[in-house]
């Protein structure tokens, strides 16, 4: 029987819990059960699609019923069929909430929203630029309106059913539990690998601001860059120990400032420093396009986030402006650091414009403390969700107390810490792992997936015009996924190798 249209957020809610069986987190049994607790820490609000309000503490106490053998064999018999065939199809809300007094305002949602896209991308976009040449800068306005849209998709997916709460939810409710998964394993990859780049960012930064930093310890000698990685993951450990993240949360909220105060320092350093704004830079580097379109597409990964901040509005009505703002203002803060740095460096253009700019500069210095900041309260935040997700396979035997979750927690995030370390030494190419994670990861998780699941569940709904559009913007996701995944990878695989060639993808 299919689900009626509920008259309120409380019935459906109501509906909900009938419906979706067994998760005292989410309302589907299959892993992750944390995916959507986990997200509420970056909108800072809790969602009024969640269940109660466990918070971060109450998911990690919640892994004893999950881990359980009973709630195992919940997961093993659970249908693969999607969510929406199993509940009957429900008729999209396109009403939104009323106003309930509860959630975030609209500013509140904007403000989270910026948070999440005005992220460390805008150290690249410069670098970015000077890649694919001025006309390269199209793409960054095509991925803001494809992005856009495609995050509008994504909503209206959440909307088809009220037991649609989360990504991964939107997975499943398409494509049964092998695209819950799939889903899964792409946004957590996606954060592990930005969490490996704020510690290249850390070690590139410091040993820009203290290059005589090398350590020799017997036949083994670290260059201030390793050095500078090893420390701020020493730093940044205890934070990933952190059950209870409320207090970094809003330290990281600073991220929407800090990108601000690097845009206006790099403009103070280009009109006031000295610098100025002589470079005429290249029309077009098709060679270097692949890797451009890679920066560019990574700007826009905040779709992971999107459901959280949208379920904790107070009225979800206005989230699609909230939207619309959210990447108008960004892409002007995106173009806008582009466009100076480019101006101003020309092809020489290093990974990070931090690195580009004089070292005898007051403001320079004061960019760089800027920069470095703010991964100190992300790196947290952002493995949390990975280090969550993996506690969920610990044995009932390691999970049956609050005790002991603690301590085998405490040892996995331990070994997550370190695994990032390991990579950010292994690869330490900022610009180029960026490029790998937005073409094969922040492509796929902002374009090609909401374009599938949004296909799969208003199948036979969609007029004509409406499934070419997003075919079209499905084939799009596809092309960069697939070349700039492999470009970028290839110039990855030849640095680490020592084959770079002369002239091209230099500064990292």
């Amino acid at each position: 029987m299919g689900l009626q249209r509920p008259d309120s957020d409380t019935e459906a809610m109501s509906d909900c819990s009938d419906v979706c069986t067994s998760s005292s987190v989410i309302g589907s049994p299959l892993w992750p059960q944390s995916f959507g607790r986990t997200m509420d820490i970056y909108s800072r609000s809790t969602s009024q699609r969640s269940e109660g309000d466990l918070g971060l503490e109450g998911i990690s106490n919640a892994f004893e019923s999950i881990s359980s053998p009973a709630a195992a064999r919940l997961r093993d018999n659970e249908s693969t069929v999607p969510l929406l065939e199993k509940l009957g199809h429900h008729q999209p809300d396109n009403t939104g909430s009323e106003d309930t007094g509860q959630g975030s305002t609209f500013f509140q949602a904007l403000f989270n929203g910026m948070n999440v896209l005005a992220g460390v991308g805008i150290l690249s976009t410069p670098y970015a630029a000077a890649k694919g040449g001025w006309l390269g800068l199209i793409l960054l306005l095509a991925f803001a309106l494809i992005c856009c849209y495609t995050a509008i998709l994504l909503r209206r997916c959440l909307d088809s059913d009220p037991c649609i709460r989360s990504y991964p939810d939107v997975g499943e409710a398409s494509f049964g539990k092998w695209g819950r998964w799939i889903i899964s394993i792409m946004l957590y990859l996606e954060l592990y690998a930005v969490a490996i780049e704020f510690l290249i960012l850390e070690g590139d930064n410091l040993a820009q601001l203290f290059p005589s930093a090398g350590i020799t310890i017997g036949s083994v000698v670290l260059n201030p860059h390793e050095v500078f990685v090893i420390l701020s993951a020493v730093c940044m450990l205890p934070t990933v120990w952190l059950r209870e993240l409320s207090v970094l949360s809003y330290i990281s909220a600073f991220g929407v400032i800090a990108s601000f105060l690097i845009v206006l320092s790099v403009g103070w350093i280009g009109l006031l420093d000295g610098v100025g704004f002589h470079q005429q830079g290249s029309l077009l580097h098709l060679d270097g396009l692949p890797v451009a379109v890679g920066l560019y597409s990574f700007c826009y990964c905040g779709h992971a986030v999107f459901p959280s901040i949208y379920g904790s509005m107070r009225d979800r009505t206005q989230f699609s402006h909230v939207l619309v703002i959210c990447f108008i203002l960004c892409t002007l803060m995106y173009g806008g650091i582009a466009v100076m740095g480019y101006s101003m460096f020309g092809d020489d253009l290093q990974s990070q414009i931090t690195l580009n700019l004089p070292q005898e500069a007051p403001a320079s210095h004061f960019a760089i403390w800027v920069t470095l900041v703010n991964p100190f309260a992300k790196y947290a935040i952002t493995l949390t969700p990975v280090a969550v997700a993996l506690e969920e396979f610990l044995p009932h035997s390691m999970a049956s107390s609050s005790k002991d979750m603690r301590f085998w927690g405490t040892i996995l995030r331990t070994l997550i810490v370190i695994s990032t370390v390991i990579v950010a030494l292994t690869v330490p190419f900022f610009g180029l792992l960026m490029a790998f994670i937005g073409s094969f990861l922040s492509a796929s998780v902002s374009i090609i997936l909401p374009c599938l699941c949004y296909l799969k569940i208003y199948r036979q709904q969609l007029p004509f015009q409406e499934a070419s559009l997003v075919g079209v913007l499905l084939f799009f996701g596809i092309l960069v996924g697939v070349g700039g995944t492999f470009y970028s990878l290839k110039a990855i695989i030849d640095n680490f190798l020592g084959l770079e060639r002369v002239g091209l993808f230099q500064g990292y």
